[in-house]
């Protein structure tokens, strides 16, 4: 399964931390480093991460959705998510060598 560096990131966090239920802007730590996105775009590209993971069975949202939009207040990682975000944690690290 392919995911991008916000995903995985999402996965570890999750996996890692001790809460069960995770508020949408407990990943906007991925952006605290760099400040290439304004905050309202970072908030639109993690909540469409997080609708992504959850449309993959990776997680589970609790909020409303309607025919056309999700607004989604908390998330939790699944069975299978759990199993993904080990397979994450075990990857080799790239080098950023030229």
């Amino acid at each position: 399964m392919r995911l991008s560096l916000l995903q995985k990131f999402i996965l570890k966090k999750c996996y890692g931390a001790k809460k069960i239920k995770f508020d949408c802007d407990y990943f906007l730590d991925f952006y605290k480093n760099s400040g290439k996105a304004q905050p309202k775009i970072q908030k639109k590209i993690v909540r469409r991460s997080l609708e992504n993971l959850i449309d993959k069975g990776l997680m589970v949202g609790y909020g409303l959705r309607t025919p056309k939009k999700w607004f989604v207040k908390k998330v939790k990682l699944t069975g299978q998510g759990r199993k993904q975000a080990k397979k994450v944690i075990g990857e080799q690290l790239k080098l950023n060598l030229k």
